[in-house]
């Protein structure tokens, strides 16, 4: 989580990169990797995933001139040229959307009330989360995969804070539910 300092600082960086676009080369540098494996969670493809990221980064240096300012750091802006995009190739190819994660970040989710995780256990539950609709998978991604606070989501999914915050209750819901989980959430952010 970067303070007010830091997000303005970034975006003096990014004022900077509109007059010279070398100095773009510090944002790149600093989210390409956390950008490419968003991407290639939901593409389950490293040339794709690669692809999509380029066209990311091109599309922010190309419309660097259309960023302003909202209190939300420059990844949030990133993150959401990379969902566009995402999307686009979705849309386009007119293909069933991939959801791809590991158990270890399913396992920093979730908690059971019991000690039995077991193998099983993780493949229901994974197989459960790549059912959930888009919309819960997405905030679930970028909540607790990208540790985003509900401002940043808002702003890269195009929906109110509070939006943001009801379709991650939502699908924190389904799962307790339906797996009978306890969820590490403090609901803070």
């Amino acid at each position: 989580m970067l303070s007010d300092d830091e997000i303005r600082e970034e975006y003096r960086i990014l004022e900077q990169a509109r007059k010279d676009p070398k100095i773009f080369g510090s944002l790149y540098e600093k989210y390409f990797d956390p950008i490419f494996n968003f991407i290639y969670r939901q593409t389950d493809d490293e040339d794709l995933a690669a692809d999509i990221c380029s066209q990311t980064f091109l599309n922010a240096l190309t419309h660097i001139n259309r960023f302003e300012f909202r209190g939300v750091p420059v990844s949030a802006w990133l993150y959401r040229i990379a969902a566009n995009e995402v999307n686009k190739h979705y849309r386009k190819q007119n293909a069933t959307r991939i959801f791809s994660i590991e158990e270890t970040r399913v396992k920093e989710l979730v908690e059971l009330g019991q000690e039995n995780w077991d193998e099983e256990l993780v493949k229901k539950l994974l197989g459960y989360l790549k059912d959930l609709p888009t919309e819960m998978l997405e905030v679930l991604e970028l909540r607790f995969f990208e540790n985003k606070d509900f401002k940043e989501i808002a702003y890269i999914l195009s929906i109110t804070e509070s939006g943001a915050k009801m379709r991650t209750y939502r699908a924190l819901d389904r799962l307790r539910k339906k797996f009978n989980l306890s969820i590490k959430y403090d609901g803070k952010k």
